[in-house]
């Protein structure tokens, strides 16, 4: 994937740009983007905000058609392993993360991590996300989802996405 989306949300008067989106079987979106920094809790678990550029995160929903029975439409995929790269087009200089679960009143649940660009916040990056299914002891299967879906409940992906510019991400404020 070598698209970039150069689109801006505006919720709450909070920035967010949509560094891409991706559905996968069996019914899945995946939406990563790049958000204004944020104070999280615990914060002896996070990057402070003070020393953030970007919150980068990963929305993992149902969507909304073409779902297996049961699923929630736009309901948050739990227990999915997200990682991003940040690697600074420039220089070479990278960032890895992994992104945790998250919770606030813009995406709801989602995955996310408070980074520090590898660079200077004008420079342009590339960003890839890496999706790993949950192991076999974090999430069970029942039988009617094994004879309908099979044994894995995702498979493993890699999104790339080139020419991330995060410049106004970076400069953007929350209330």
């Amino acid at each position: 994937m070598y698209l970039i989306l150069t689109v801006f949300l505006f919720f709450s008067n909070t920035v967010e740009l949509i560094i891409g989106e991706e559905k996968v079987d069996p019914g899945i979106v995946f939406i990563f983007e790049g958000a204004v920094k944020d104070r999280i809790y615990p914060s002896s678990f996070h990057l402070p905000e003070s020393q953030t550029d970007v919150h980068i995160e990963a929305r993992a929903n149902w969507d909304n058609e073409k779902i297996p029975e049961g699923a929630v439409p736009g309901g948050f995929i739990p227990y999915v392993h997200i990682t991003a790269l940040v690697k600074n087009s420039k220089t070479g200089l990278k960032t890895f993360v992994d992104l945790k679960p998250h919770i606030n009143l813009i995406d709801n649940f989602h995955y996310a991590r408070n980074i520090a660009l590898p660079g200077s916040i004008i420079d342009l990056y590339n960003v890839q996300f890496k999706v790993s299914p949950p192991s076999n002891t974090e999430l069970a299967l029942h039988n009617d989802w094994l004879k309908k879906y099979g044994k894995n409940f995702l498979s493993k992906y890699t999104f790339d996405y080139k020419g991330v510019n995060f410049k106004e991400i970076a400069e953007a404020r929350r209330n």
